[in-house]
């Protein structure tokens, strides 16, 4: 169990080694065949962030013996079992893609030796714990203690560290690095005290000071996702949206032409919050903050990454994100940021809602009772069931 913050090359700590390792194991390509038992099966929650993990893949294994192949829903099914068949030692796919996949038996997993599941928080939490314990449930699925189980993830709730344990080993390690559950020193916060009804002429102002340099504007749900990106093109400027309800051609579409510059504004919901990297990223803007803090610190890591400065700036609504004030004024102390002093009057003066609990990286299983110690002022909630207009995950 690996956490550490966004941006600080996650996918590469878990895929170089496994490749390395395959290879000096002496892994034999696989060929052609209807059934394939791939030794590597990697699982994250969203098709943009598995066909990323995908591409690194390829890249890592080029020249090698080693064949990645990735599944996700909102493609042909035909087309991808063709390209499992035609070989796969590493697969990558969203959860309902690669257990279909699984099904169908065009997979067996008795040769499985690694299984990852990145952005782990979210895919152990309410949406998405039963496909999990699905799949290490499949016929042919080594025993945790006859495979290597890996979870990567800048933030780790203790409800979701106690799920966690039922898929790895008793013994294993809970690995944390760097300044972890926080949000990036490299990722400078502003907070600006709005109303409901003046974020639209806010945001107008925010995009005409920042010219066209690449922004990430984030919101709550898909209908204000397609009404912001609307207005904006409106407004002369070049703005895209991503979102669950838009086809998958649509969404990649979406981030082709933000990441060329075509579209420099992209209006996104939590789809588009976690493990995307997407260079030149020179601002997240949340027009809607999140309802819990994991979220936001997710979000703002879309910028400041790999050791490169960003600028995340926050529409803070008191009216609707007072249970998020206390949090928030933990998490810019701790990444030595700049506290409002308006927020921090309103963290303390004002009743907080939330829930406390262990917050991100603290390793449960040390402390007494086996609970982790606690910060008074930072909480990670627990999974708030999905709203209608909340992102289906894949």
């Amino acid at each position: 169990m690996a956490c550490a913050q966004t941006g600080s090359g996650k996918t590469a700590a878990f895929l170089l080694p496994i490749l390395q390792q395959l290879m000096a194991d002496g892994v034999a390509a696989s060929r052609f065949s209807e059934l394939q038992e791939p030794e590597v099966i990697i699982v994250a929650p969203t098709r943009e962030l598995i066909n990323q993990i995908y591409v690194e893949a390829r890249k890592f294994s080029f020249g090698t013996c080693v064949r990645p192949v990735v599944v996700y829903g909102g493609v042909s099914t035909a087309h991808q079992i063709r390209e499992v068949s035609r070989g796969c030692n590493v697969l990558c796919g969203t959860p309902g893609r690669l257990l279909d996949t699984i099904r169908r038996g065009k997979v067996g997993l008795s040769k499985l030796r690694y299984l990852v599941l990145d952005e782990a928080d979210r895919m152990l939490d309410m949406g998405f714990e039963p496909d999990m314990r699905s799949l290490v449930g499949s016929p042919g699925m080594p025993s945790k203690e006859n495979r290597q189980t890996l979870m990567f993830s800048a933030t780790y709730p203790e409800n979701i560290q106690r799920m966690a344990a039922d898929f790895l080993k008793p013994d294993y390690l809970f690995l944390a690095v760097g300044v972890v559950g926080g949000a990036c020193t490299d990722v400078e916060q502003t907070f600006v005290k709005v109303t409901k009804f003046s974020k639209r002429e806010q945001l107008l102002d925010f995009l005409k000071t920042i010219g066209s340099e690449r922004v990430m504007v984030f919101v709550e749900t898909k209908r204000q996702a397609d009404f912001i990106a609307t207005s904006l093109c409106q407004e002369k400027l070049p703005t895209t949206s991503i979102h669950g309800d838009r086809e998958q051609r649509e969404r990649e579409k979406a981030l082709v032409d933000f990441r060329s510059g075509k579209c420099p504004v992209l209006v996104a919901t939590s789809v588009a919050a976690r493990g995307l990297d997407i260079p030149d990223v020179q601002h997240v803007l949340n027009f809607d903050l999140p309802n819990n803090i994991d979220e936001y610190v997710h979000r703002i890591g879309r910028t400041g990454r790999c050791g490169n400065i960003g600028r995340a700036v926050s529409f803070f609504d008191p009216d609707v994100d007072g249970q998020l004030a206390r949090s928030l004024v933990t998490i810019l102390a701790k990444a030595q940021q700049e506290v409002p002093s308006w927020l921090e009057e309103y963290a303390f003066s004002s009743p907080s809602t939330a829930s406390f609990q262990n917050f991100a990286s603290t390793d449960s299983r040390k402390c007494p009772q086996g609970r982790a110690f606690k910060d008074s002022s930072v909480t990670s909630q627990p999974p708030v069931p999905a709203a209608p207009e909340d992102d289906d995950w894949e």
